[in-house]
């Protein structure tokens, strides 16, 4: 096999994928203020869609410069009404994401970089759009005791790979890229370059 593979995320749902897939991969965390990248790109006019794209980068570069191998940087972003929406702090505050997106479209933007030697080599952006079913309140309210804590690990506050896929009418996009990390290109790309068996 060939070189080692890290991936710069702490997101478990991203360990889950690589691990799932049979990947063999080190986690080195980036420790980026994706909060002030964020609030610099906005303010310059920046779509969400380029925002993960940035933030990924910048991950995958981080940690590339100090270390051998092939570094993954994923990012994603959650497009509302054309608004980019952060992790919701609270619960209460996860109540009402989901109680204003109830019954309407929005957009995951899953930005994945590799990148070697402190340089990117590879990069893919994929976008899905999530439609949420007109839910009951009941239902958001079992939804809410059920998930508890778990939710505000999602900009969406939602699993799609538990209890939240009950929520949805309508998901067009790829399954991996709505968990945060677009994979059949990734494993392409590493199959090529021979750290995975082709």
């Amino acid at each position: 096999m060939g070189e080692q593979i890290i991936l710069a995320s702490k997101s478990a749902a991203r360990r889950a994928v690589l691990t799932g897939a049979g990947v063999p991969f080190e986690v080195a965390v980036a420790g980026v203020d994706e909060d002030a990248v964020k609030t610099a790109m906005l303010a310059q006019g920046a779509t969400p869609r380029d925002v993960a794209d940035a933030l990924a980068e910048i991950k995958a570069v981080k940690i590339s410069a100090g270390r051998p191998g092939f570094v993954i940087g994923s990012d994603q972003t959650l497009e509302f009404e054309g608004q980019l929406y952060d992790k919701a702090e609270t619960l209460e505050a996860a109540a009402e994401r989901l109680k204003t997106m109830r019954g309407k479209p929005h957009k995951l933007h899953s930005a994945v970089v590799v990148a070697k030697d402190g340089t990117p080599i590879w990069r893919e952006i994929v976008s899905a759009t999530l439609t949420m079913r007109d839910f009951s309140d009941d239902f958001l309210d079992a939804y809410l005791a059920l998930e508890g804590e778990e939710m505000l690990g999602s900009v969406g506050c939602y699993r799609l790979e538990g209890p939240g896929a009950q929520l949805f009418s309508k998901i067009e996009g790829d399954y991996f890229a709505i968990l945060g990390l677009p994979l059949m290109g990734l494993l392409d790309l590493f199959r090529r370059h021979g750290v995975l068996t082709p």
